[in-house]
């Protein structure tokens, strides 16, 4: 029987786990961490509950495949409730709140408040999205980008799509209204790029929401990580929670085992890396040759921005507040420059806001609401003092909600507390504290991101946010089927 060792026990590290054990392999995880998830981990605090990761769930199918794998459903475990009001924006410069949500009619509504004639606009902009979704997803997201024979291959597609084009423009090419343009072009700071910058690749999640729908896991995403927990121990996954993961050992060309921080040697047939990609190869893999690195050299590589996540709850329940709001500052452009480009932080901002007591009352005490604010910031390429920056920073978000779309939060709010892109780089082992690894540039797409098999180590595979397809829950777990993908190739090799 092979045995397989699966570094990081996030949603990658997960699937991959339960794909290989649905294929024979014995499989041993191993994460450093003291709970399985990755930066899917749940905090709680004085009957407040709060989600640390991803929170929103747009392509349900790739669960149930985990579940169905073993014969099981994953409706038996886990209730994924649709969304009808996907996303509210507040956009601060004007005051005005556009509500995108899963009927495209009451969509167009909202849109035609704003300019009639975007309404067709919205129309082309699904029409190009689901073009894009047919390649870049159906057909792409789960095939091995390894050969550079392969992504020569697609390149007419790539070409024909205008994949060459950012988010941005690929937008504004069809929505005319500055708001609604914004709005539109958002989706890439989900996965961490920058909408000017990323790929139009990345417009395909438009079609992708309207094709399954925007959904919550009821319990959060911390019940979503124990329910594919408790399937892996069903399984006889074995998991091996605070082993640090130090060296990954290699002999002729394959990888033979690793070595813990306690100086433990675990041996394997395989391993399989769900850690920050670029945070591998600069330290579990430095004592091997340069050459094991990506296509792109390291001094050209660009890193998604940082995250600045502020958890509280309230004493009372802002009833107004929509689940998922995205608070629109009164930059969009600039704002987003200064945190990609000039890495330095502003005093002003654009926030992400997340209310699961919306729909899920057991995130917090009765009458009570749990909320996390997610806001871009500089990765640690920039030069922020967060023991400073950190408070300060805290002190104007609140203020700001206080002054807008939650009044009287400064007397209302209990319990806050924040991560910056410093706890990023301790906690998850991420390079320059990046929230989702290196950004989804076109130069970082496909053949150039890093692969998901080394290529000079024939039995190291990646999953995760730096590999191919990208970030996001749907991205990292397309990953481990490339990986899965990747290793059926191999064995029909062998068999011949």
């Amino acid at each position: 029987m092979t045995r397989s060792l699966v570094i990081g026990a996030g949603l990658g590290g997960i699937a991959a786990a339960l794909r290989l054990r649905a294929k024979g392999d014995e499989v041993e995880v191993l994460e450093r961490l003291p709970a399985a998830g990755g930066r899917a981990q749940v905090f709680e605090k004085n009957g407040f509950k709060h989600d640390a990761g991803p929170t929103v769930i747009t392509a349900p199918f790739l669960f149930d495949e985990l579940f169905s794998l073993f014969g099981e459903k994953r409706q038996d475990y886990l209730e994924f409730k649709p969304l009808d009001l996907w996303y509210r924006f507040y956009f601060d410069s004007t005051g005005d709140t556009f509500d995108y949500t899963a009927s495209i009619e009451k969509t167009k509504e909202e849109i035609s408040r704003f300019n009639r004639e975007d309404t067709e606009g919205y129309d082309r902009l699904i029409n190009t999205s689901e073009k894009i979704f047919n390649i870049g997803f159906t057909k792409l997201a789960d095939k091995p980008f390894t050969k550079f024979s392969s992504m020569l291959k697609q390149i007419p597609s790539l070409l024909k799509l205008k994949s060459y084009l950012s988010v941005s423009q690929l937008v504004n090419s069809h929505i005319k209204h500055p708001q609604i343009r914004q709005a539109f072009s958002i989706h890439p700071l989900l996965v961490g790029g920058n909408p000017f910058d990323t790929t139009s690749i990345y417009a395909l999640i438009h079609y992708l929401e309207r094709k399954w729908g925007v959904f919550f896991c009821m319990g959060g995403t911390g019940k979503l990580i124990k329910e594919l927990e408790s399937l892996m121990l069903r399984q006889n996954i074995s998991i091996r929670f605070n082993t640090d993961v130090e060296q990954i050992l290699v002999e002729n060309g394959r990888s033979t085992g690793v070595v813990t921080s306690s100086g433990e040697i675990i041996s394997s047939n395989r391993i399989v890396c769900n850690a920050d990609t670029p945070a591998v190869y600069d330290e579990l893999l430095s004592a091997q040759p340069r050459r094991r690195k990506k296509a792109i050299p390291e001094k050209f590589t660009r890193y998604s921005m940082g995250l600045y996540v502020l958890f509280f709850g309230t004493n009372t329940k802002y009833k107004k507040v929509a689940h998922h709001t995205i608070w629109m500052g009164k930059r969009y452009r600039e704002l987003l420059s200064d945190i990609f480009n000039a890495k330095i932080l502003t005093d002003d901002f654009s926030l992400y806001l997340h209310r699961p007591t919306a729909t899920d009352p057991s995130f917090a005490p009765d009458g009570c609401d749990s909320f996390y604010v997610l806001c871009p910031v500089p990765n640690l390429q920039g030069n922020v003092n967060w023991d400073v920056q950190g408070p300060a920073l805290q002190e104007r978000i609140i203020n700001a909600l206080n002054r807008t779309i939650m009044p009287n939060l400064k007397e209302t709010i209990v319990d806050p507390f924040w991560m910056s892109p410093r706890e990023f780089k301790t906690n998850y082992r991420a390079k320059h504290g990046a929230g989702f690894s290196i950004a989804p540039i076109f130069a970082q797409s496909a053949w150039f991101r890093y692969h998901n098999r080394d290529p000079h180590i024939n039995n190291l595979f990646f999953t995760g946010a730096g590999t191919h397809p990208g970030a996001g829950m749907p991205g990292v777990l397309c990953s481990a089927k490339v990986v899965e993908n990747l290793i059926a190739e191999e064995q029909v090799k062998q068999s011949k």
